[in-house]
């Protein structure tokens, strides 16, 4: 009987998404590397029951009662794209990238931009709680 992966807090799967999301942090080795490695640590800070995932062939996922965001890497801007950022309130201006769609909304971080902490961990939070109000 072939095993269907659910989707679910698997700690085996967890770990390896955790570890591929280790080692994109290492191979970028450079800014690119530094700001994902900051953002995540920020993910984890804000919502300590996030969930890591590595979804279409390379794409680091944070996920609790559905995606949070993603934290794709790019040449010149390592982006963050909430999966309902649309519906999410951004009283700092967080989002400065994919501002058209009515779906998802991203965060564009530049070599040397910094990082508003408290405003990402706010809009971390809302994502959290706009996912589990959908579950209930």
């Amino acid at each position: 009987m072939k095993k269907e992966n659910t989707g679910s807090k698997d700690e085996g799967a967890a770990s390896s998404a955790s570890e591929l999301i280790d080692a994109r942090i290492k191979e970028l080795n450079d800014w690119r590397g530094e700001t994902l490695g900051r953002v995540r640590m920020l993910i984890r800070q804000a919502d300590p029951d996030v969930v890591e995932e590595w979804k279409w062939r390379g794409v680091p996922v944070w996920s609790h009662a559905g995606i949070i965001c993603t934290g794709e890497t790019y040449k010149s801007v390592v982006k963050m794209t909430f999966a309902k950022g649309a519906s999410l309130e951004d009283p700092s201006g967080l989002f400065n990238s994919s501002l058209e769609g009515n779906i998802r909304r991203a965060i564009d971080v530049h070599e040397g931009d910094s990082i508003d902490e408290k405003a990402l961990k706010a809009l971390i939070h809302a994502a959290v709680a706009l996912n589990t109000a959908a579950c209930s």
